[in-house]
């Protein structure tokens, strides 16, 4: 279940990532050029914006000697340079990089002298935060806003490009929030319980607590014919949910001293469940009880008003619940006794950006785990410039990023044409992709690893639409339509280039594919770098308080989805890097999980050759009883319209054209693999 921030609509067209370019209107004015959204068209005009609209925005400053402070990221990151490792505190990086006093002074100068008010600007100065009526805006920007529609939302933004005074050209790289802000991020430690649960939901029977515990049958009630021939061999049932001791087993980790004790992982999502702590607690007692999550493990920095805010027809804050809870709960299962802070903001478009700088400016914790992203690359350059920043501060001051990959493959189906996602694609952060995990082979050995697949699911079900009673579903033929659900984010980034560490590892072919509209320009970043499960068909159990048509109640449900394969990844992170010291942390670990020694051992997620192509679910039609009764399908694992050596159970999606897939060794699914017990210790060794 991993979040997608839908701020831009992607169309074709290609960014270099090049500081922002300035046009020049007269008047000693300059034209911040792409400070416009695509989708602000005037064929998704609305309406002007009342100009007494409230409108929030951040107005992002460029680091001192940029050029050098990549240059440096790059360094403290490469094993073979001899500054390895000599990472900055954020002091000594605001020192030699943030933009100074006076610079800062200038832009909030110039806002207040058009009338808006000032709301905060980080210690590291990364930017000015402000706000005023949308009339002042214009009036400051000179520009006129309008409402647009797009993707059912009816959002913000300026019909032509911003406009600052020359003067602060060289200074200012973006403005964020004048296209959709909301609420700036003040980080506050608070607790508030009057924002609902979200909607409740349960698996439903038949699941097997490992894999192949409960397997489809020709005889008694459950009588399910075979899929698609008759002659087909008989499925398991999806797993319930793996619990964190099954996968601490499966990937490695029980058995040795590896907890993640004395490392920090930071969690960033938008908003924040009030349960989120009691929740994360009575899980780990439910099914870790040697390790149960206590308050002194687990922080929280959160904005002003973040629980409170309701649902609306733009936001979805309890929606993220699950996310929230899902992310802290996989974190904690991997690294039992790592410290957790949970940051959130106070809404699901821009302001994550505030929330990440402020985890690297304040230097939060060791690793990052993001579960949330852009189901492209094509947004302005406004938007992926300034987090870009954040990312190579993080990486000078020895903090690990990880963001997921993503979970609509290689977007083809979702805008047409074939991209990675970001930030992800970033070459600053760790891109985590998913899976889907066979673990378990009896009652007394549930999380021993049997095999792996790369996370691609068609749907089938049975009786096409229809409901089942619960009762005997009937023996009658599978539907003959398939459906592609979902799958595991990646492919080659169209806005940077192959990085080193990637150079001889990632085929071409991935790297600069040929034979698509539009093309690759240049071998890209591949996303993503490493693995672990994210299939919601055999994916994580987890525990959280939701509304149901009984009340509010706590209960467990499986989820998946990158952001399960991200969280999961930091905590195992965390563990490695408890056995390489605190005091060497890996900082941006890219480099490091390429390297041979490394990367030889991971899990090789090759395709599939003889283990069941898929798995029966079963689910209650109302996502809580059997009362409206049950829906049941087959979930294909590893599924692709191509014949990669592999034998796809289910005949191939016409309208499906997904071109990324799991093959032998680096992929674009699963990147270098999924960790093995042998991963933690080479990867603490590395240098």
């Amino acid at each position: 279940m991993r979040k997608y921030l839908w701020a831009a609509v992607a169309v074709p067209a290609f960014l270099l990532l090049v500081p922002t370019a300035f046009g020049d209107p007269g008047n000693g004015r300059s034209a911040l050029n792409g400070s416009v959204p695509p989708w602000a068209t005037a064929a998704n005009f609305k309406n002007p914006t009342p100009s007494d609209d409230a409108v929030g925005f951040r107005v992002y400053l460029g680091w001192r000697n940029e050029a050098d402070a990549a240059a440096l990221a790059h360094a403290v990151s490469d094993p073979r340079s001899p500054s390895y490792g000599k990472y900055l505190t954020p002091g000594q990086f605001r020192q030699q990089f943030a933009p100074t006093q006076a610079q800062v002074n200038d832009v909030r100068s110039w806002l207040q002298s058009q009338g808006l008010s000032i709301v905060y600007t980080p210690t590291n100065n990364h930017y000015v935060s402000a706000e005023g009526t949308a009339a002042q805006v214009e009036a400051a920007f000179g520009v006129k806003l309008n409402e647009y529609s797009v993707n059912g939302l009816t959002l913000r933004a300026p019909s032509t490009a911003l406009n600052i005074p020359s003067a602060l050209s060289s200074e200012v790289v973006s403005v964020l929030g004048v296209d959709q802000s909301d609420a700036f991020v003040q980080p506050l430690n608070r607790v508030d319980s009057n924002a609902p649960p979200a909607a409740g939901f349960r698996n439903a029977p038949p699941c097997s607590h490992w894999w192949g515990e409960v397997m489809q049958n020709d005889s008694g009630t459950q009588t399910l014919p075979r899929y698609p021939a008759s002659n087909s061999p008989l499925l398991p049932y999806a797993p319930c949910g793996y619990t964190p001791p099954q996968l601490r087993e499966a990937y490695g980790v029980s058995g040795g001293s590896a907890t993640g004790n004395g490392v920090t992982v930071a969690i960033i999502d938008a908003y924040a469940s009030p349960t989120i702590f009691n929740d994360a607690h009575q899980y780990s007692v439910n099914h870790d009880p040697t390790h149960v999550l206590t308050q002194s493990q687990f922080s929280q920095v959160v904005a002003p008003g973040t629980y409170r805010r309701p649902e609306n027809a733009r936001q979805d804050p309890q929606g993220w619940y699950g996310e929230e809870s899902l992310d802290v709960e996989a974190v904690h299962g991997m690294a039992p006794d790592a410290h957790i802070v949970y940051v959130g903001a106070p809404n699901n478009f821009r302001d994550l950006d505030a929330a990440m700088n402020h985890v690297v400016d304040r230097h939060l914790a060791d690793i990052v785990s993001n579960s949330y992203g852009y189901p492209t690359e094509f947004l302005p350059g406004g938007f992926v410039k300034p987090d870009e920043d954040t990312f190579i501060q993080a990486a000078i001051e020895g903090i690990t990023v990880l963001f997921a990959s993503g979970d609509n493959g290689d977007e083809a189906g979702i805008i047409g044409y074939r991209t990675a996602d970001w930030p992800a694609s970033s070459p600053y952060v760790t891109a985590v992709g998913g899976t889907s995990l066979a673990a378990g082979t009896s009652a007394s050995d549930t999380g021993a690893y049997q095999f792996e697949t790369g996370w691609s699911t068609s749907r089938n079900r049975l009786n096409c639409s229809g409901t089942l009673s619960t009762a005997t579903p009937p023996a009658n033929a599978w539907c003959s339509t398939e459906v592609y659900l979902y799958g595991s984010g990646g492919g080659a980034s169209r806005l940077f280039p192959e990085p080193s560490w990637q150079q001889g590892v990632v085929p071409s072919s991935i790297a600069q594919p040929s034979g698509f509209t539009p093309g690759f320009a240049f071998p890209g970043r591949a996303v993503p770098d490493i693995s672990a499960d994210g299939d919601p068909n055999t994916g994580f159990l987890m525990g959280q308080t939701q509304t149901f048509s009984t009340g509010v109640q706590y209960d467990e449900f499986r989820i998946g989805g990158t952001s399960l394969s991200s969280p999961l990844m930091a905590g195992m992170f965390a563990d490695a890097q408890q056995l390489r010291g605190l005091n060497d942390p890996f900082g941006f670990i890219n480099p490091l999980l390429y390297q041979s020694g490394v990367s030889s051992t991971l899990h090789d997620i090759a395709p599939l050759a003889s283990a069941p192509a898929g798995v029966i679910r079963v689910d209650y039609a109302n996502s809580e009883n059997s009362s409206g009764g049950l829906l049941y399908s087959i979930r294909t694992l590893g599924f692709h319209t191509a014949n990669t050596g592999k034998t796809v159970n289910a005949p191939a999606k016409s309208n499906y054209s997904a071109t990324i897939y799991t093959r032998t060794g680096y992929d674009d699914v699963t990147g270098l693999g999924t960790p093995t017990a042998s991963f933690f210790g080479a990867l603490a060794a590395a240098h």
